[in-house]
């Protein structure tokens, strides 16, 4: 059995030239309308492409893959198409880039690096993580890549997700705790998704329940977190993200000089896993598709 399946790139035409499978290979970039009414599977490029993703208006398809886990700016345009998103393929590296940032700020690394660029010898006391008290806020697929990287760093872990629960591990903090929690906590690490409850938590109350010199790291997405209340409380928190709002941050925002803040630019499942763990997942959908199997990951 042949399925169609539209490429936004000569990228994605390799993965699926290389799917083993029988495929009808239709170019369609999300710039301009579908070249055709139908697509088995349509594959959507990476944000940063910025792709139109009104035109999926113009197709109707078996399913639409995303590139990101996150969809919730997907799902606006995608009417009652079945919808998947890219599980299995940023964990590792946003995981990998959560610690770096904690790391970075918990060892004081841009004081490092400006006295290397200064020519400057400069030994000095750094918090670290060894037993510090650290809240993580969501508990999906990154949220355990997190936790299992920071279980080495011999961290007291407190989990919090929106329904108080137990596992293997302990408790599983519910939402309506987590102000409670705050006041104790060295280290706060967001990666929620993008909804109704979640937009705006980390505010000025918020921020004002955690004790000078902990750090708050944004990993969610950059509507979680009042821009202007990390501003007002960058003098006495450490703040690290890799989302903000808005994106990018305008040219000369506080936020890019102050000497608590280390943040990367939304980068967070850009690392080299990304390409083969993407294609993987590609060619299995395209595999179930084309078996009349389930696909993996429908979100809608």
């Amino acid at each position: 059995m042949s399925i169609s399946v539209s490429v936004p790139n000569e990228t994605f035409r390799k993965m699926v030239e290389n799917s083993g499978c029988e495929v009808d290979i239709v170019d369609w970039d999300l710039k301009s309308p579908a070249p055709q009414d139908f697509i088995d599977l349509v594959l959507l490029p990476l944000i940063s492409d910025k792709p139109d993703l009104s035109l999926l208006g113009t197709v109707d398809s078996r399913l639409v893959q995303a590139s990101s886990i996150g969809f919730e700016h997907i799902t606006p345009h995608i009417g009652d198409k079945p919808l998947a998103n890219a599980t299995t393929v940023h964990e590792t590296s946003t995981a990998e880039l959560t610690l770096a940032l904690i790391l970075g700020q918990m060892r004081g690394m841009q004081r490092i690096v400006r006295s290397q660029d200064e020519g400057v010898w400069d030994t000095f006391t750094a918090p670290g993580l060894a037993d510090k008290k650290v809240l993580l806020i969501g508990y999906g697929g990154i949220g355990k890549a997190i936790a299992a990287r920071l279980a080495p760093f011999e961290v007291d872990l407190y989990r919090a997700a929106t329904t108080r629960r137990e596992d293997e591990h302990g408790i599983i903090y519910g939402t309506e705790e987590i102000k409670d929690l705050l006041p104790q906590m060295d280290i706060v690490i967001l990666i929620v998704p993008s909804a109704e409850s979640t937009i705006g938590m980390v505010d000025d109350e918020f921020l004002s329940l955690m004790k000078d010199g902990s750090l708050i790291v944004n990993m969610a997405r950059g509507v979680v977190a009042d821009t202007d209340a990390l501003v007002k409380h960058a003098d006495r928190l450490k703040i690290a993200f890799d989302v903000v709002d808005p994106e990018p941050l305008p040219e000369g925002h506080p936020l890019y000089s102050h000497p608590n803040v280390l943040f990367s630019a939304h980068m967070g499942g850009y690392s080299d896993a990304l390409w083969p763990r993407l294609t993987a997942l590609v060619q299995r959908q395209i595999r179930a598709l084309t078996n009349g199997d389930e696909p993996e990951n429908v979100v809608n």
